[in-house]
This record gives structure tokens, C-alpha cells and sequence, in this order.
């Protein structure tokens, strides 16, 4: 008699393009794939809003954002794919943040300086 692998065959062949790209080693980690997710929805946000001055603060807060869950990410990553997408979106949080402080910062223009 044969022996069950314990997974359905339509589960094995029918992964989606992102449990492909970020799951290397055939494990869920779930906590850590939304980290990735969430890092770089925000860079994106920060990234498209950052070359507006007058969103300087909705980008200079995503930015840091970014950059916080990127860091946190990078700490309980587990494979390499994972620390590939949230350095990527680290990056661009970074650079976004840094771009938006010059534009006026976090609270620039609303507590008066």
C-alpha cells in the first residue's frame, strides 16, 4: 500500500506566484510573508507619494513605517527570498523617508515650524 505524503496534489501544483517567490524552503511562515507584503505595499506608497511636496508627511510616515517593518522583518526572516523583498523595500522606504524630510518632514507645516 502506498504511503500519503499527507498533501493534496492540487494543493502541490496550484501555488500562486507569491508562495513561489517567497517560499523557498516549502514552509508556511506566515507572520513573516505579511511582513514582506506590508513592506513593500508601504515602499510603494512612499516611493509614488515622496515627489509631491505637499505629501511630504503621508510619505515621510509610510517611509518610516516602511523602514520600521523591514527592520523588524529582517530580524525573524527565515529564508532568503523573504530578506531579498524586504531589503528591496527597505531601501526604497528609506529613500523615500529621506527624500520626504527634505521636503518638510514628519510634521512640517502643522505643529508651525
Amino acid at each position: 500500500m502506498a504511503q500519503s505524503t499527507g498533501q493534496p496534489h492540487s494543493q502541490s501544483h496550484n501555488a500562486s506566484y507569491w508562495t513561489k517567490l517567497v517560499r523557498d524552503d516549502a514552509r508556511s511562515h506566515p507572520l513573516q510573508d505579511t511582513l514582506v507584503g506590508v513592506t513593500i505595499v508601504l515602499a510603494a506608497i512612499a516611493v509614488s507619494t515622496c515627489m509631491f511636496r505637499g505629501l511630504h508627511i503621508l510619505a515621510s510616515w509610510t517611509g518610516l513605517f516602511g523602514i520600521l517593518t523591514a527592520a523588524w522583518g529582517q530580524y525573524i526572516s527565515n529564508n532568503t527570498a523573504q530578506r531579498f523583498l524586504l531589503v528591496i523595500g527597505g531601501v526604497a522606504s528609506a529613500a523615500s523617508f529621506g527624500i520626504a524630510l527634505s521636503h518638510g518632514g514628519l510634521l512640517g507645516g502643522v505643529v508651525g515650524y
